[in-house]
């Protein structure tokens, strides 16, 4: 995808995360995040945005910590998180193409602005579905391309961190399908972080087969991954959602 394809999507999400944590109300517990209430999933994000926008906008080339978000509440804090989500669109619009910054992913993509205006489109998107769990109805859709480029994100940088906790004691192998777009994922699991590759690479344990929006919920935690389009050895799927949180 574009840079200017992700900062759309960025654009859009934050904008949809405020509306529904609105009318979710601020007070809400957000189910995805059971420790969380709408106001604290509205105070993560938005410093998160104003954390991202830093190193772009500064070309900060060492990590600094995501600053905690401030305590405000009600339409104050809607209005916090809208400008720190404007802000961090017009940063990512406005930054030279060739800007040198802080990443933090093994598999980012070459250009730091493109690391950012990927992970950033993802970060609020995957947050807005914590919006409108909270409000308690369906997520809005994503494009398939987008929810494909998501799954490898988390597969192929998140998960290839050591912090991952996706282990286990004897090899096994895990495969991901996206059954309208085409893509494959066949991740080794062992006691060392996964190793997440591209296509069929042999036999696998458990297969999760899905379209590419429903296992980005789900490989995110934000949908149960059960169900017929698990098969094989289920253990696998419990251990994604037992360990695989971010």
């Amino acid at each position: 995808m574009k840079i200017t394809e992700y900062v759309e999507v960025l654009e859009r999400e934050g904008e949809l995360l405020a509306e529904t944590a609105e009318r979710a109300g601020l007070d809400t517990i957000v189910p995805s995040c059971p420790t969380w209430r709408v106001t604290d999933l509205l105070r993560h994000t938005g410093a998160v945005h104003r954390w991202a926008a830093s190193f772009v906008q500064d070309a900060v080339v060492e990590p600094t910590p995501i600053p905690d978000g401030p305590e405000l509440v009600g339409a104050e804090l809607l209005a916090w998180f809208r400008e720190g989500h404007a802000a961090l669109v017009r940063t990512l619009t406005e930054a030279p193409a060739d800007v040198q910054c802080w990443t933090f992913l093994p598999t980012a993509p070459a250009s730091p602005l493109a690391f950012w205006a990927r992970r950033q489109a993802h970060e609020t998107t995957v947050h807005r579905m914590d919006a409108e769990a909270a409000l308690g109805t369906v997520f809005s859709p994503v494009s398939p391309e987008f929810a494909e480029d998501g799954v490898d994100e988390l597969l192929t940088g998140f998960h290839a961190r050591p912090r991952s906790r996706v282990r286990t004691q004897e090899p096994r192998v895990l495969r991901i399908r996206a059954a309208d777009t085409g893509a494959v994922w066949t991740v080794h699991l062992s006691q060392e972080p996964p190793r997440a590759v591209l296509g069929d690479a042999g036999p696998a344990d458990c297969e999760v087969t899905g379209e590419a929006a429903w296992l980005y919920a789900a490989l995110w935690n934000r949908l149960p991954l059960t169900g017929p389009e698990v098969t094989g050895d289920e253990t696998l799927a419990r251990l994604w959602v037992e360990t695989a949180g971010i």
